[in-house]
């Protein structure tokens, strides 16, 4: 098969001045000078590129960003450069580290009735954002459907976050990750746990599949990996990335007990455990008796506490405002300190809770 490459254009005034900056500050190559009596074009390549510089083109001098693990070695340690050409160049960490914003606590109902828009994202998927603020961008929940089932153009990718939770609440997917063995489908009510870097891959779906994620921080980057194929040949299912495990949790069989609110019962996934107090997620319905769907009053001390209901209807009390009426497709989030209450809850009633951190207090007491 024939070779083909690609090289990126910059101007000049003066090749001369540019073949030592690029050469000996940057670090690249020079492949190609001509013409020899004169040199008005030189080719140069490193670090994943390569460059024409040429004399009299028309482009703009533009930007370059190189982004390497020691910083602080290259280019005598320089983050902004100008080349003789005018070339500005840039340099960053190659993998910049996860910046957690500091939570902005706000009390937020979002409501599907409200038609918040959907937005296509990756790989044809739909999004619909459940935070519109994201608390100050640390946190993203989303809604997310593929409308036309089958196989989705998906590459093994990986996501560098703090945390990422993938929760189905409609139909199936089909997805295939690192050192975890074959394809595993998930279905509603079964969730994944993708910690920070593993690699993985979305399969196949059925129509109007349908679940919502939860990623931590709000802005984070997706990578696609050229090199692994999966599945992997080892299968580790106690292996670690950046302290936490791979979750699989699936509904059939749950045992469910109290919730930490009376008048419900929860069924714990094990995140909690898998990611050593990172997050913890419940599935939360009715509980059986006279108080049943109806709580007390009630405060709680995490950082971010987001729940969207799954199925039925139940109604959101919170002080000094008026009470809201909230059926599936709903989501809320209520701040740290904020006494609420839920009420109403129909015998269908299905919640999910997800705590960061995982373990945290709630104080019950009368209005």
């Amino acid at each position: 098969m024939a070779e083909t490459i690609a090289e990126m254009r910059l101007p000049t005034q003066e090749l001369r001045d540019d073949i030592p900056f690029y050469t000996k500050t940057l670090g690249m190559k020079l492949d190609m000078i001509y013409p020899a009596d004169d040199p008005r074009i030189g080719v140069f390549s490193g670090h994943g590129l390569r460059l024409r510089i040429e004399r009299g083109a028309p482009e703009s001098p533009g930007t370059l960003r190189i982004l390497t693990e020691d910083p602080e070695g290259f280019a005598g340690g320089a983050r902004s450069l100008t080349a003789p050409n005018g070339t500005k160049i840039e340099i960053e960490e190659r993998h910049q580290p996860i910046v957690m914003p500091d939570t902005v606590h706000s009390f937020v109902v979002r409501r599907l009735k409200d038609q918040a828009p959907w937005i296509i994202g990756r790989a044809g998927m739909h999004y619909r954002d459940l935070v519109p603020d994201r608390l100050g961008g640390s946190i993203i929940a989303s809604h997310i459907r593929i409308p036309d089932g089958g196989p989705v153009p998906d590459m093994v990718h990986f996501h560098r976050v703090g945390f990422q939770l993938i929760f189905c609440i409609h139909g199936w997917v089909d997805v295939v990750y690192e050192d975890q063995g074959e394809k595993m489908r998930l279905t509603a009510g079964d969730c994944f746990i993708q910690p920070p870097e593993i690699r993985h891959r979305v399969l196949e779906a059925s129509d109007n599949v349908q679940v919502i994620e939860i990623g931590v921080p709000a802005e984070h980057v997706t990578e696609i990996d050229h090199e692994m194929t999966l599945p992997t040949p080892h299968y580790r299912p106690d292996r670690e990335w950046q302290g936490q495990r791979f979750v699989y949790n699936q509904a059939a069989g749950a045992d469910w007990v109290p919730f930490r609110l009376p008048g419900f019962v929860c069924r714990d996934t094990t995140i909690n455990d898998n990611t050593k107090g990172v997050a913890s997620v419940q599935v939360v319905r009715r509980a059986e008796g006279a108080e049943a769907g109806n709580s007390l009053w009630a405060s709680h001390d995490t950082d971010i506490l987001f729940t969207f209901v799954m199925e039925g209807s139940v109604t959101l009390h919170g002080e000094g405002r008026d009470p809201y009426e909230l059926e599936a497709g709903d989501a809320f989030v209520i701040p740290p300190g904020m006494k609420t209450r839920l009420s109403d809850g129909s015998a269908d009633l299905e919640l999910l809770e997800v705590s960061l951190p995982g373990t945290f207090n709630t104080k019950l007491e009368e209005a």
